[in-house]
């Protein structure tokens, strides 16, 4: 029986540690829940351990075909671009190992199942969903394409629930930004509102997140406002990795690329078509001497297409 390729989580990173420990258990509970195959994971840049480290430690277990999954909600400049880059090199690094790269979690049906959840544990019993209105609040980013799936997560989690309205924001890099998305909200109409963060696991942002919205409810009172908490370790979300590990072993993958600015000219990002992709900096791989990369390189997308 042929052995199955090991399991490479893939993260973004965070200064939280609370968030990057979060990540690990994470982690840890797929080894536990899959004791067939080695599973280790690691972070593109901010928190121990780097990637390659990750890549290292399977390859010291005998490791030789492994699958990546970017734990990630949509498909931005890391999922893209970092991870596929930071692959490349560990194929240099260790001659002799393979791998396939997974598809980013997107808005899943098992995902908005537990957004439902969180809704429901944020507001009052009594409230009927026809009056409130949802803010789904995601990271942010400089690409179109990755800001755009938040908008489709939040249009998948209005379709058949009944609420008022799901609105979108962003915490950074992108408008509208948690205050505006209130205030949107309110010209809409809305006196009930739940600020939903569409992150998966504690963190700065997501702290930022619940700051911005208590500063903006106690500026104005007339309007109930509840937050919401972020997705977690959920068995809908270990399951999901599971998923996404299988199609990469067992399927023909492919990004969506339908409107990615590295592959078609968007308005505006017209200069990142074509642009050459740089494995993302992390300050904790010492085999990693590129200091030059920043937030929105571009890439060659050598990833699955």
């Amino acid at each position: 029986m042929t052995t199955p390729p090991a399991l490479l989580i893939a993260g973004h990173g965070t200064r939280d540690e609370a968030g990057a420990e979060a990540f690990r258990d994470f982690v840890r509970e797929l080894g536990r829940r899959h004791p067939e195959l080695p599973v280790a994971g690691g972070f593109i840049e901010l928190s121990p351990p780097p990637l390659g480290d990750a890549v290292a430690e399977l390859v010291e277990r005998g490791v030789r075909r492994f699958a990546a999954v970017p734990l990630m909600l949509v498909s931005a400049g890391h999922a893209k671009g970092d991870i596929p880059a930071a692959l490349s090199r560990e194929k240099e690094r260790h001659p002799g190992i393979s791998y396939t790269y997974g598809r980013p979690l997107g808005p899943h049906p098992a995902l908005l199942r537990v957004l439902e959840r969180r809704l429901a544990e944020a507001v009052d019993p009594s409230w009927d969903p026809s009056e409130v209105t949802v803010l789904l609040v995601g990271r942010g980013s400089t690409d179109p394409d990755a800001n755009a799936e938040v908008f489709k997560a939040a249009r998948l989690l209005w379709e058949g629930r009944g609420y008022a309205a799901v609105e979108t924001a962003f915490v950074s890099l992108a408008k509208p930004d948690v205050p505006g998305g209130l205030d949107r909200c309110v010209r809409l109409g809305a006196r009930r509102v739940v600020v939903l963060p569409y992150f998966l696991f504690t963190g700065i942002l997501p702290d930022r997140v619940r700051h911005q919205t208590d500063e903006w409810a106690a500026a104005h009172p007339e309007t109930e406002v509840r937050s919401a908490d972020v997705i977690g370790p959920e068995p809908e979300l270990l399951d999901l990795v599971w998923e996404r590990y299988e199609e990469a072993v067992k399927g023909d993958l492919r990004m969506n690329c339908d409107s990615c600015v590295y592959r078609i000219a968007l308005p505006g990002f017209e200069d990142k078509v074509g642009l050459p992709q740089q494995p993302h900096f992390h300050p904790d791989d010492d085999g990693d001497h590129h200091h030059g990369h920043h937030h929105g390189h571009g890439h060659a997308h050598s990833h699955a297409h």
